[in-house]
Formats: structure tokens, C-alpha cells, sequence
């Protein structure tokens, strides 16, 4: 594998699928050898739209392919847990789309089986590997705003989206949170570390899932986070990170930036230029194909344990405002 290309199966044949694969073209070590779906008409049609030499109507066959030497699962958020077990188990890497799952107990139980079978695992949180975040990561640690004290980030969008939708849907882990307001929540964990004490507001559908969603996190430092979600109305889509020192700017579609502003007062005093190779989806994938080279267990960039607390921030909140999954067991 230190040489030849990454062979790469497609499990799930949504728009997320799509544009990751788009993105994989634009790696000249990547291959995508297969695609699953519940279905052989949807499978056949994606890997015709996207020259995939190989199409099956069943998860287990892609499972099965020798020829596969890491799988993204690009279901629905409730499918994720158990289409990466049965990947693991087989032992196929894995990139599982965010939310890695619907909660941290199904997580935790994802990463101890990739653990038992020396398998890869990262959740495809590309906000972690796009270089705009890894180099505001290196300026965070070196101090360039000093100790940061407030973030300050939304995500919000008019999905449009009548009663059948999948984000209106708890069967299917819908609501802004999980969609959306993951990633205010992963900037806040990157600037601020896992939270002492969590707060949350929301305005749910009435199906019982959050519309918008407030959130207010605390830390024992006396730094704090207000990050807003919305899958109702379009926001700013923006981030700021502010310390003792100066503050970071990140404009809209911060959870994917070109950049950023470093600020001093009222001035910027610097922008950092960190462009993305095609959608953004790329880098996630080159930090998988990393991982895999060198024989880790787990990314870096995206660690087994930063997943975590961001879970388990959501299932705080998540008790707070009232929503819950059908699904799991404490539902």
C-alpha cells in the first residue's frame, strides 16, 4: 500500500457520496474500485455516472471485495454505526461520514472493535483536515491570538425542508444539530477543549427534532462558546475566534475556508491563504491515505478522542432540548 493507489469502496449513493467522490478524482493515488447500495439499480446508475468499474445491491458484497482497501460510508446518519461495524468487523478501513454515529456509546463501541481488529477508523470530519484548519491549529498552539477565551460560530440554512425530509426525520437522526451545528462545535473543541459545563436552547419541528438550536459552553478557564444552529433560516455561516491577544476571522463557510484574518483591534493584520483542492472533501481523504501508509489505527488530525467529545457534547445538548432517536436504547 506504500505505493500502489488507495482502492477505495463507495457504500451509500447520496449527494455527500457524490461529491466525495468528485473530489477522489483529483488524487492521482486514489482509486475507487466499488460502490454499494440497498439497491443494484441505484448502485449501477452511480458507478455509471462515475466510471466505478464495479456496482452491488448489497453492503456485505462490497464488504466482500478483496480489492477494496478502505470504505467511505456515506448513509444517513442513523445507518452509520452499523454500516462501519460491518466494515470493521470484516476488516475494512473506514471514513464514516460525520456524525461517526448518533451517540457516543455507538461510538465507543465503533472504535473498540477497530481497536480489537487493527482496523482504520476516522470520522469524515473534513473541517479538521482542510488546510486552513490545520494551519489556525499551528497559530493556536504558538499563541497568535493568545490564550482564546470566546468563540463565537453558526451554522444556519434554509433546507426548505417539508415533513418527509430526512433532516425533520428522528428515525433517521435528523435536526440542525447533527447536520449542521457539529461544526461550530468542532471549532469550539479544536480553540477551546472538551466543555465543563454545557447549555442549549432550541426550537424543534413538530416532529420532534431541532429546527435552530442555541448552545452555550463553559470551561473551567473562563473561556465560553455561543454557537448557533438552523436548518430554517440561512445565518452568517461564520466563526471568530477571540483571546487575549488578537482574534481570528473566519467568513462564510468557515467549516471549509480558502483563509483567515488574524485581527489586532479593530484591524486585520494578516490573512492567512491556505486554498482547498476541489470541494475540501479531498484533504480528509489524503489524510486517510496517510494513515493508512504508515499502519495507524487512527488520524491525527481527527483523533478517536476529539470524536468523542464532540458526541458527547451533542448527547448534552441533545437531553437538554428534548430531542431524541427512536433508535437507540435509552430512547
Amino acid at each position: 500500500m506504500t505505493e500502489r493507489k488507495i482502492r477505495w469502496g463507495i457504500l451509500a449513493t447520496g449527494n455527500i457520496a457524490k461529491t466525495f467522490v468528485g473530489d477522489l478524482t483529483l488524487l492521482p493515488d486514489a482509486e475507487v474500485v466499488a460502490v454499494a447500495s440497498r439497491t443494484g439499480t441505484a448502485a449501477r446508475a452511480f458507478a455509471a455516472e462515475h466510471g466505478i468499474p464495479r456496482a452491488y445491491g448489497q453492503w456485505e458484497e462490497l464488504v466482500d471485495d478483496s480489492d477494496v482497501d478502505v470504505v467511505y460510508v456515506a448513509t444517513p446518519h442513523a445507518a452509520h454505526h452499523a454500516a462501519t461495524a460491518l466494515c470493521l468487523d470484516a476488516g475494512k478501513a473506514v471514513l464514516c461520514e460525520k456524525p461517526l454515529t448518533l451517540d457516543a456509546v455507538q461510538a465507543m463501541d465503533l472504535f473498540e472493535r477497530a481497536r480489537a481488529a487493527g482496523v482504520f477508523l476516522m470520522e469524515a470530519m473534513w473541517t479538521r483536515c482542510v488546510p486552513a484548519i490545520v494551519r489556525l491549529r499551528e497559530l493556536l498552539a504558538a499563541g497568535a491570538i493568545g490564550e482564546p477565551r470566546l468563540v463565537s460560530a453558526d451554522f444556519s440554512v434554509d433546507f426548505d425542508a417539508g415533513p418527509g425530509h430526512r433532516v425533520r426525520n428522528p428515525a433517521m437522526g435528523g435536526g440542525s444539530l447533527l447536520d449542521v451545528g457539529i461544526y461550530p462545535l468542532t471549532i469550539a473543541r479544536i480553540a477551546l477543549g472538551a466543555p465543563d459545563s454545557v447549555d442549549a436552547r432550541a426550537v424543534l419541528t413538530p416532529e420532534g427534532v431541532d429546527e435552530t438550536t442555541a448552545v452555550t459552553l463553559t470551561h473551567s478557564t473562563g473561556a465560553l462558546a455561543v454557537l448557533t444552529s438552523s436548518i430554517a433560516v440561512d445565518g452568517p455561516c461564520t466563526a471568530t475566534l477571540s483571546g487575549t491577544g488578537g482574534r481570528i476571522e473566519m467568513r462564510r463557510d468557515f467549516f471549509a475556508p480558502n483563509g483567515f484574518h488574524i485581527y489586532r483591534g479593530a484591524d486585520p493584520v494578516e490573512y492567512i491563504e491556505a486554498p482547498l483542492i476541489g470541494r475540501g472533501m479531498a484533504h480528509e481523504a489524503i489524510e486517510v491515505h496517510r494513515c493508512l501508509r504508515q499502519g495507524l489505527l487512527e488520524s491525527p488530525l481527527v483523533p478517536w478522542a476529539e470524536t468523542l467529545d464532540v458526541l458527547r457534547t451533542m448527547d448534552a445538548i441533545r437531553a437538554r432540548i428534548g430531542v431524541v432517536y427512536p433508535s437507540l436504547p435509552d430512547t
